[in-house]
């Protein structure tokens, strides 16, 4: 991941609408936003929930998806894994980065195969310990979601990442709705789990728009997440609060913005800062000084430019006497002095 940036990641998953040719043109289109890399997610739905008409399994939580069993959600969810080499392939070939969020321990053997470089762990699997355990023990960076997660859910999954001998850890404020409100979106969590835990921080963003994402960034944000779209013609489970290329590419350029515009913690003036100092005050002649006249706050004033001496010097010049004729409009300087 960039070290002196925001890492932007675009994140791919059910935005395909089940067509291979979809997802590839999403990876280039991505690419084309600026962004840094662009995210898959590696399960099928027997590894991540099980077939059954019980009410457990039929989504009631105040969500887009209410009604549907979690098993059909992921069934027309899914990146099927027959895709995911030549995605990989497709981004490394555009130069983006390609890595995925794995939701078992067959997913992190099969995306280790790819080589895949980052491991994400999603909100909803902050408490999957055995999953956390097994990614973090492949030695690659590790990203976690907190969108359901209690201050001992996130103590919990650092410390076993670090357990695992795993100090490359980012943790991600989250706000699990579909789309997210606005207000609920909590920033300033992020500097506390800084604080707390001692981790890089970020945003994973569900909320609609590019605000948050800017706001993030200032408040010190190193890696941002957001769902993103070909055409959000497509549809699918996640299209209402993903962000097509036109407006993926204005929120990387807002961030991109917001960076320069935090720069970096330095009182040194740039050439051009330097240059506007000729705005600033200095002593100047205010009226016509004749030989051995004395100097007052009359003859001599604090005004712009400040190409004359500073301001500060006025109390010491007062009431000495000048060593020749001095013209109104004349920079004062010491040698001014008898």
């Amino acid at each position: 991941m960039k070290k002196d940036s925001v890492f932007i990641i675009a994140e791919l998953s059910a935005n395909h609408g089940g067509n291979i040719e979809i997802a590839k043109k999403t990876i280039r289109a991505a690419k084309r936003t600026g962004a840094d890399a662009i995210k898959l997610q590696t399960y099928t739905p027997d590894t991540i929930t099980l077939d059954s008409d019980k009410e457990d399994f039929i989504i009631n939580s105040g969500s887009i998806w209410d009604g549907k069993k979690y098993y059909e959600l992921y069934q027309k969810a899914y990146t099927p894994w027959e895709w995911q080499a030549e995605l990989f392939q497709v981004a490394k070939e555009e130069g983006l980065i390609c890595f995925s969020s794995p939701f078992d321990k067959t997913a992190v053997d099969f995306l280790e195969d790819l080589d895949n470089p980052i491991y994400k762990i999603a909100s909803f699997e902050i408490t999957d310990i055995p999953l956390i355990e097994y990614a973090a023990s492949k030695g690659k960076p590790i990203i976690i979601s907190t969108g359901i997660a209690e201050y001992e859910d996130i103590k919990l999954a650092v410390e076993t990442c670090r357990n695992a001998g795993n100090e490359d850890i980012t943790i991600l404020k989250c706000t699990s709705s579909y789309p997210a409100p606005i207000d609920e979106a909590n920033l300033v969590m992020m500097q506390r789990f800084a604080k707390d835990f001692g981790v890089k921080v970020g945003l994973s963003d569900h909320t609609l728009g590019t605000t948050v994402t800017v706001v993030a960034t200032a408040l010190g944000a190193k890696v941002i997440e957001k769902h993103f779209i070909l055409d959000k013609s497509i549809g699918g489970p996640d299209a209402s609060f993903s962000l097509d290329e036109q407006e993926f590419t204005e929120m990387v350029s807002a961030v991109r913005m917001a960076e320069k515009a935090l720069g970096q913690e330095t009182y040194k003036l740039t050439e051009k800062q330097k240059a506007g100092k000729a705005f600033s005050r200095s002593l100047y002649v205010a009226e016509d000084i004749k030989k051995g006249e004395v100097i007052t706050e009359k003859n001599v004033r604090s005004v712009r430019p400040g190409f004359g001496l500073h301001p500060k010097y006025m109390k010491d010049i007062i009431g000495e006497k000048v060593n020749k004729n001095i013209d109104k409009g004349l920079a004062f300087f010491w040698g001014l002095i008898e």
